[in-house]
């Protein structure tokens, strides 16, 4: 069970950030990217991560032996480059960003009211905070407590200038409270629905033909609010570019919150399957998803 716990922290020590954030100042991010490769992926293929990535191409998708060895392994590149792109951003990289259904979002940060945006382990999530962002409404972003100290410096210095405060996930469950105070100020929260974390509770979906378990505490601030909520994936589609998918999750408002819940998971697992048919090599699932 130990390796279904979600950590949420990035590889290295704060020094090797800061000299990554250096390098990519000043190098062409396919530069890391190769070093990447070889020094950071290469020692992952023998880890319990790289197998599970494996099963998951091979046993839910039916991908022959090789090509799933293969898929596993062009899977690993594409976190690297998603942890490089992030540090290219501290680094002042920019990159181009399409948008599909970004009138959902506008529409929501035009009202009054808070609202919940879920997101999944897949893409890049992180380029969403400087993409969608509304002037008038804050954005908060829960976040791991751990995460390192480097890491968080350079978030804060991006999101200061763009009205987005950091919630720490924290062992008390204080983070709760700010959630809560957050969607009551009528701003937008961000969490990530396709862990466990904090409260082993859970909500039972079928994900590509097999039971698996998503964390039922986003799915029920949603319903104690009665907030709407959108679910965001970041698809990486170039060396340079992304793709912002925004698409909403409707739900019962009026139905028992047993079966809000229900529904809200049901709409987001069918959406991350979605997003994961479309691109599959950039789910970074690196743990027994469905409980074999």
């Amino acid at each position: 069970m130990a390796e279904k716990k979600w950590e949420g922290t990035t590889y290295g020590n704060g020094l090797m950030h800061r000299w990554l954030i250096r390098l990519l100042s000043v190098i062409d991010t396919r530069v890391i990217y190769v070093l990447a490769y070889v020094f950071a992926v290469t020692p992952t293929l023998l880890k319990p991560g790289f197998r599970y990535a494996y099963h998951f191409f091979h046993e839910r998708l039916g991908h022959s032996v090789l090509q799933s060895l293969w898929m596993a392994y062009r899977n690993h590149c594409l976190f690297a480059q998603a942890v490089i792109d992030k540090f290219a951003m501290y680094a002042g990289r920019h990159f181009d960003i399409d948008l599909e259904g970004y009138n959902h979002f506008l529409n929501l940060a035009k009202q009054p009211d808070g609202f919940v945006q879920l997101s999944s382990h897949v893409g890049n999530y992180e380029i969403a905070g400087y993409s969608l962002v509304a002037e008038k409404k804050r954005f908060n972003a829960l976040v791991f407590f751990g995460e390192k100290e480097e890491v968080m410096n350079n978030r804060q210095k991006l999101f200061t200038h763009a009205n987005i405060n950091m919630i720490p996930i924290k062992p008390d469950m204080s983070h709760l409270f700010e959630i809560n105070s957050a969607l009551a100020n009528g701003e937008t929260v961000s969490i990530p629905a396709d862990r466990i974390w904090g409260s082993q509770k859970y909500v039972a979906v079928k994900f590509l033909g097999r039971e698996a378990h998503l964390p039922i505490g986003p799915f029920q601030v949603v319903a104690i609010r009665g907030v709407d909520v959108l679910t965001v994936n970041v698809m990486k589609t170039g060396t340079r570019r992304y793709k912002v998918y925004v698409t909403p999750l409707p739900y019962d408002k009026t139905a028992p919150r047993a079966k809000q819940i229900e529904e809200m998971a049901g709409n987001y697992i069918k959406e991350l399957e979605r997003i994961v048919s479309m691109y599959p090599t950039q789910w970074y699932n690196y743990f027994d998803f469905w409980n074999q």
